[in-house]
């Protein structure tokens, strides 16, 4: 929806958005993202995690945002002390918990009819033994459903996954640095028709 966006051929699979630590306490600002760190993650990145919003040069402007507000301060960790361990380590997660196959498994799939979202919840508690946090784009105007937009996992520090508490009645929107469209993601409702769109359109 983003007028200036370039995105023709959207993946019609599951990425990633990020890596992100909960507490930021030490991040080193001044460590700035090198793409040839990464060369050899490379074809993994453009695939699993595409920037769907830049054409930027090599398309390495999403990454360089992620490392710089959200790598720098996992590097406090061993584990992703590096911008290749860091983005390497995310991708090792990602084909870990592999969503795309888990809600196929489930016989949930981008489809014209709503689902309950109660059903997709209980779906990812069941496969993953843990609550993930699913995030949707509220109803447009006139219309009754939300849209499913980002499913949110929750790790321990080394890594394991946990459930993801929601904090008192919070509904907490997304960072404001990404959009999708005029629309921020917020935490789904139990309530409303989910709409899981094959591309949005």
């Amino acid at each position: 929806q983003m007028s200036a966006n370039d995105c023709e051929h959207p993946p019609e699979y599951w990425t990633i958005h990020g890596l992100w630590p909960d507490k930021a306490e030490e991040c080193n600002r001044t460590w700035h993202f090198n793409v040839t760190e990464i060369k050899d993650l490379l074809s993994d990145m453009r695939h699993s995690w595409p920037d769907v919003l830049h054409s930027s040069l090599n398309r390495t402007q999403f990454w360089k945002h992620e490392w710089e507000k959200h790598g720098t301060c996992a590097a406090t960790l061993p584990v992703l002390n590096s911008q290749k361990k860091y983005f390497g380590k995310a991708l090792e997660l990602y084909h870990h918990i592999d969503l795309n196959s888990c809600l196929l498994k489930a016989g949930i799939k981008p489809s014209s009819s709503y689902y309950e979202m109660t059903a997709i919840k209980e779906a990812l508690t069941r496969f993953y033994g843990v609550t993930p946090k699913i995030q949707c784009l509220p109803p447009e105007e006139g219309e009754k459903a939300q849209t499913i937009g980002q499913i949110e996992f929750c790790l321990t520090k080394e890594l394991q996954l946990r459930n993801c508490t929601v904090q008192n009645g919070e509904s907490k929107p997304m960072p404001a640095d990404l959009k999708l469209g005029t629309e921020e993601l917020s935490v789904c409702s139990d309530t409303l028709p989910t709409y899981y769109p094959s591309q949005v359109q």
